[in-house]
């Protein structure tokens, strides 16, 4: 885990995210924390759980992105759930336990590739021998066939044995095949088949809990295949490196050290919480979002979760749950599972002033976005501040009037008034487009001021 202080942390997500200092606060400390957990004593390091968080606000603030950052940040391992996918009924629904073998599997995906990325020099060189055997074949005298005593046989005998080629013609063609000379030549490659017949199982229940691996299991059952492909040289050349990488890592260690760093520095967000609050008197499909909380309940506590690559511990996973909380409360979700959410940040909704430096002021800023995507085409587009400013203003006036769902707002009006220049720009002859107030009142305000028709396309 990076070693980051948590004005340090705050300074990054200012970068991507405007306003809600608060919540910034709070995740920055739950993650300098873990660091401060990892330098105490062994003895009272176990003992230290983590501070989980429930943050409460309105859609499109901010929850998902601080969440989102804060894991690219650190580079911790990181997984984002819907709770409402724990409460639909039948076999569509997710047992809570699979959000941690999900987080490992992710892990371990991205350990991998990052190890095959590692030896790919070396995966490449071991590749390029195995190229130019399969350019340059063996050369020697012909075989010569001599009948024996027996009639109508005639076994195959070698007169010499057979030669092998000169390291200068090796050399010649390792130096056309690193030119670029032999990229219009086919060859025949042949690679390990790994496809394994489909086994599908209708069950919300993870596979690990049979404690089986069908793939390992099925495996033995199925005579090695080998696959045989015509490809061009370049691309035969990337199929026999990337062979060569995944035989040259270590997957038994690429596992282990995913595995701890799941336990230590992983983080699950959980959104939508308040939506396995039941409202009032449960009854029909409510009765199981109680029991959806109970089923969350030891995974946050921490239990060990059976996984196909071995057990994993969530006593260290941070939790980060986040919510609208419309019409429940947070006190409304069961009193343990409460009690494992002790930091609670509410967010505030967002105005014109926040739109205005959303749109501008982070560093994928939608202004920023959308005139790089026009400069492919050859256009230069340029945003007035009062411009600005209106667009804000509108989406402010939008969230009041129907809807409250934030930021998004903005990417929908920036669509609505962009409509024409995006759709003509590859054939219009202008190569300098400025957006005023002007262009905005004409192209947005006929929609702002029809409430039924600001409804349905806004």
């Amino acid at each position: 885990m990076r070693n980051l202080k948590p004005a340090e942390v705050v300074t990054e997500l200012d970068k991507y995210i405007v306003g809600q200092h608060q919540a910034k606060r709070a995740v920055a400390v739950a993650l300098r924390n873990r660091w401060r957990r990892q330098q105490v004593p062994p003895d009272l390091r176990n003992e230290i759980a983590p501070k989980n968080i429930i943050l409460i606000g309105p859609t499109g603030v901010g929850k998902t992105e601080i969440a989102r950052r804060l894991a690219i940040l650190t580079e911790s391992p990181f997984y984002k759930v819907e709770a409402s996918k724990f409460t639909e009924v039948g076999y569509v629904g997710r047992d809570v336990e699979s959000m941690v073998r999900d987080l490992l599997e992710i892990t371990v995906t991205i350990d991998k590739a990052r190890e095959q990325e590692a030896v790919r020099d070396k995966a490449r060189q071991l590749a390029e021998e195995r190229m130019l055997d399969l350019l340059l074949p063996k050369t020697g005298p012909p075989p010569v066939v001599r009948p024996t005593g027996d009639p109508g046989e005639y076994p195959i005998e070698p007169a010499s044995a057979m030669g092998t080629e000169s390291p200068s013609t090796r050399e010649k063609l390792r130096a056309l095949l690193r030119q670029g000379k032999l990229d219009g030549r086919y060859v025949d490659v042949e690679t390990p088949d790994r496809n394994m017949p489909m086994v599908e199982i209708f069950s919300n229940v993870g596979m690990e809990e049979l404690g089986i691996n069908f793939k390992d299991m099925l495996g033995g059952l199925f005579p090695k295949g080998v696959k045989r492909r015509r490809l061009k040289v370049p691309e035969a050349l990337e199929v026999l490196a990337q062979e060569e990488a995944q035989g040259l890592v270590d997957v038994d260690k690429i596992v282990k050290h995913a595995i701890e760093r799941v336990e230590q520095s992983g983080i699950i967000f959980i959104d939508e919480i308040d939506k396995i609050v039941a409202k009032g008197a449960s009854h029909g499909p409510d009765v199981s979002r109680e029991g959806v909380q109970r089923d969350l309940l030891p995974v946050v506590e921490g239990c060990t979760v059976t996984t196909k690559y071995g057990p994993v511990k969530t006593d260290h996973i941070l939790f980060i749950a986040s919510g609208a909380f419309h019409t429940v409360k947070p006190s409304d979700l069961i009193p343990e599972l409460q009690g494992r959410f002790p930091i609670r940040v509410e967010l505030t909704a967002l105005g014109r002033d926040e739109f205005v430096r959303i749109l501008t002021e982070p560093k994928n800023a939608l202004l920023t976005q959308y005139v790089a995507l026009l400069q492919t085409e050859g256009l230069e587009i340029v945003f007035a501040a009062e411009a600005v400013t209106e667009v804000a203003r509108l989406a402010e006036e939008v969230n009041a009037r129907t809807e409250n769902i934030g930021a998004r707002r903005l990417h929908t009006l920036m669509e609505r008034l962009l409509e024409k220049i995006l759709f003509e720009a590859p054939d219009t002859a202008e190569k300098r487009v400025v957006v005023d107030p002007a262009y905005v009142e004409v192209h947005l305000k006929g929609i702002i001021s029809n409430e039924d028709l600001s409804r349905y396309i806004l």
